[in-house]
C-alpha cells in the first residue's frame, strides 16, 4: 500500500487503488483523518474488492506539491517493530505522524501516548 502511494505521488497521479484489506481501510482512515489524502472508497469489482485513495495536493497546477512528502514502513515481515507506550517516536518534530496496531485497534502514536498502549509501529507519514 505505501509503495503504491508513494509511487502514484512521485508519478503525481491524481487517484491510487489496491487491493482492499481491514488494515488498508484502517490506514485510510487515518491518513484521511490526518488531512493527508481526500477521501477513499471501497469498491466491488469482479469478486474482489478494490481500495481507491485520493490524493491530496496543495498549490496550483504549476507548482503543484503533494501533501505526503514521506512515507517510511517501520515494520516489515521480517523484521517486526514493537514500542511501549514510551518509545513511540515523536515523527518530524510533530509535523508527521507515526501510525500503529495496538491492541485497541489501529491508531496514531499520539492516540497510542494518549491512551497508554503500544504496539506493533506499521509506518511514519510527514
Amino acid at each position: 500500500m505505501l509503495t503504491r502511494v508513494r509511487n502514484a505521488i512521485m508519478g503525481g497521479q491524481q487517484l491510487v487503488s489496491m487491493p482492499s484489506s481491514k488494515l488498508k481501510i484502517e490506514i485510510a482512515k487515518i491518513l484521511h483523518s490526518e488531512g493527508y489524502i481526500e477521501e477513499y472508497e471501497e469498491s466491488q469489482e469482479n469478486d474482489r474488492k478494490t481500495l481507491r485513495m485520493k490524493l491530496k495536493y496543495v498549490g496550483e497546477r504549476r507548482s503543484r506539491r503533494p501533501v505526503i512528502t514521506g512515507l517510511k514502513r517501520v515494520s516489515r515481515p521480517g523484521r517486526r517493530a514493537y514500542v511501549g507506550k514510551s518509545q513511540i517516536p515523536w515523527v518530524q518534530s510533530g509535523m508527521g505522524v507515526a501510525i500503529l496496531t495496538t491492541p485497541k485497534g489501529v491508531m496514531t502514536g499520539t492516540r497510542a501516548k494518549q491512551l497508554g498502549v503500544g504496539g506493533e509501529l506499521l509506518c511514519e507519514v510527514w
